[in-house]
C-alpha cells in the first residue's frame, strides 16, 4: 500500500492517544532494526526513544521473532485462570523471583503497566481487606505522576488535563508533592526530602493510617521529565509508610530492566516495595507483557479465601512470556544493564554543554534515562512554552534532522534509547538536539536553520 493511501486510512480510522483530530502530521514507520527505523517514503530514522521507554534491545532481532514463532506453533494461548498454567508463565514466573529485590516471590501477569497499575491498586485495597481493614481504601499518589489512564492507575496519575472531561474517578486518592528539586517554589525554601516527609506525615494524620492503603509512585518519575528525587528520599519515605501498615508500590513500568543500569529502580535506591509494577523493558516491546511483582507476604494473603479477584484474558500468555524469557537472556548475555551504565555516564559527559543554552534549565541523568528540563528564563526557572503552531520541538528535531526524541509533561526534552545504542549514535542524537534548541527562543518558537536564537 502506498504512502498516501496509509495516511488516508489512518487519518480516517486510526485514534491516536493525544493527537487532535485536526492534526494532519503522520510519521508511519514500516520497519526497524537495532536504533533505526525506517518510514512509509524509506527515511531513515534514529530511534532516541525507544517507542515509549522500551526497546531495551532494539529492533528487528530475529531470535526473538524465532522464539515468538516457535511458540505460537508449540502452545500459542491458554488461560492461566483458576488452577490452569503452562510452563512459560511458570518458567518466567520463577525468573523474576530471582531477579527481583529479595521477597518479591510472586507475579500476577498483564498485558501491560495500565493493567498492572490498576491491579496493584486493587491489590493493596484487598490484602487490607482480608486482613480484616477494610477501612483501608485511600490511595496516596503524588503530582505529576504517571500511572497509565485506566480508571485506577489513571486516577492516581498527577496530570490534570489527562482526567479532565471524563467524569468522577477511583475515589480516595490524594496527591502529594513530587521529589523535583529543580523546582524549588515547590518545597516553600525547605530541603525537598523534609518538605515531602513533612507534607507526607501530614496527610496521614489527616486522612488517618488506619484508613490508607498504600503510596503509589514511580521511584524517577519518567513522564514528569526523567525526575530523580534526593538520595534520602526513598528511604525515608519507605520508613515513614512501615511505620504505619501502608504499603508501597512502584511503578517500575518505565525504569525495571535495565533503563537505569539496573534491573529495577529498586535496587538503585535500596528499598524493597511491596508491589512492584513492571511492564515495557520485560519484552523490549516485541510483545505485550507486563508482571506485578508481590512480595511473599501479600501474594499469601490476596491468594486466600476465594482467590485472587483480578483476572486478564491475555495474562500469561505464552507468547509474551516466551519472548520475555528471550529478553531478559539476551540483557544478560549482552550485559546491557553495563551498556546502558557505561553509555548513559557517556551520554552524560557529551549533553553536559547544553546545560549552558538559555532555554536549557536543568540536565538530568541515571542510566540510559535522560531529560532536558526546558526554560523560558534560566533565573527564574518559568517553564518554555510549548510552539505556538501546536508543533512541537521533537517534531522540529525529527523533521529536521530524522532523530526521534519526546517532549514529556510539555517542556522536557527526553531520550531513552535502546541499551544497544552506540556512542556514534548518541554523539548523532545529541549533535540533532543541540541543532535545534541554539535556535529555540524564550517564546518557544524555533529561528530558521543556519540562524541563532
Amino acid at each position: 500500500m502506498n504512502t498516501q493511501k496509509l495516511l488516508e486510512l489512518d487519518r480516517r480510522h486510526v485514534v491516536h492517544p493525544h493527537l487532535p483530530l485536526d492534526t494532519q502530521n503522520r510519521t508511519i514507520f514500516v520497519r526497524g532494526k537495532s536504533c533505526s527505523l525506517w518510514d512509509a517514503n524509506g527515511r531513515e530514522y534514529l530511534d532516541a526513544t525507544g517507542g515509549l521507554w522500551l526497546a531495551q534491545i532494539g529492533h528487528g532481532r530475529d531470535e526473538i521473532a524465532d522464539v515468538a514463532a516457535a511458540q505460537m506453533r508449540r502452545l500459542e494461548y491458554f488461560t492461566t485462570f483458576w488452577d490452569f498454567s503452562h510452563d512459560r508463565s511458570i518458567e518466567l514466573a520463577a525468573k523474576l523471583a530471582e531477579l527481583s529485590p529479595e521477597g518479591l516471590d510472586y507475579a500476577y501477569f498483564t498485558s501491560g503497566g495500565s493493567e498492572g497499575n490498576d491491579a496493584a491498586i486493587k491489590t493493596a485495597r484487598y490484602y487490607h481487606a482480608q486482613r480484616g481493614d477494610s477501612s483501608r481504601t485511600w490511595i496516596l499518589s503524588r503530582s505529576t505522576a504517571y500511572h497509565g489512564l485506566a480508571y485506577g492507575g489513571g486516577t492516581a496519575t498527577g496530570f490534570d488535563d489527562m482526567k479532565a472531561g471524563v467524569g468522577p474517578m477511583l475515589p480516595h486518592v490524594a496527591h502529594l508533592t513530587p521529589p523535583h528539586p529543580f523546582r524549588t517554589w515547590l518545597f516553600e525554601g525547605q530541603d525537598p526530602t523534609d518538605y515531602c516527609i513533612t507534607e507526607l506525615e501530614a496527610t496521614i494524620e489527616r486522612l488517618g493510617a488506619e484508613n490508607i492503603a498504600a503510596m503509589i509512585a514511580e521511584p524517577i518519575m519518567g513522564v514528569a521529565g526523567m525526575v530523580i528525587p534526593p538520595e534520602d528520599y526513598w528511604p525515608r519515605v519507605s520508613a515513614v509508610l512501615r511505620q504505619h501498615g501502608i504499603l508501597l508500590i512502584f511503578d517500575e513500568v518505565v525504569t525495571a530492566f535495565g533503563r537505569i543500569g539496573h534491573w529495577f529502580a529498586a535496587d538503585h535506591f535500596g528499598v524493597t516495595p511491596d508491589i512492584m509494577v513492571t511492564a515495557k523493558g520485560l519484552t523490549s516491546g516485541y510483545a505485550p507483557l507486563g508482571a506485578v511483582l508481590l512480595s511473599r507476604e501479600v501474594g499469601e494473603t490476596v491468594m486466600t479465601g476465594h482467590g485472587y479477584p483480578v483476572g486478564y484474558t491475555y495474562s500469561g500468555h505464552p507468547v509474551g512470556c516466551a519472548v520475555a524469557l528471550a529478553n531478559l537472556e539476551i540483557l544478560e548475555q549482552e550485559e546491557l544493564l553495563s551498556a546502558a551504565q557505561r553509555l548513559g555516564a557517556y551520554f552524560a559527559e557529551r549533553i553536559a554543554p547544553l546545560a549552558e543554552l538559555p532555554v536549557v534549565g536543568e540536565v538530568r541523568q541515571v542510566g540510559m534515562g535522560i531529560a532536558l528540563e526546558l526554560v523560558a528564563d534560566k533565573q527564574t526557572r518559568q517553564p518554555l512554552p510549548e510552539l505556538p503552531t501546536g508543533r512541537g520541538l521533537a517534531d522540529v528535531i525529527r523533521d529536521e534532522t530524522g532523530v526521534v526524541v519526546r517532549v514529556s509533561s510539555s517542556h522536557n526534552l527526553v531520550f531513552s534509547p535502546p541499551l544497544v545504542m552506540t556512542e556514534g549514535e548518541a554523539d548523532q542524537a545529541i549533535n540533532a538536539v543541540a541543532t535545534v534548541l541554539r535556535r529555540t527562543r524564550p517564546d518557544g518558537t524555533v529561528a530558521s536553520e543556519g540562524t541563532q536564537a
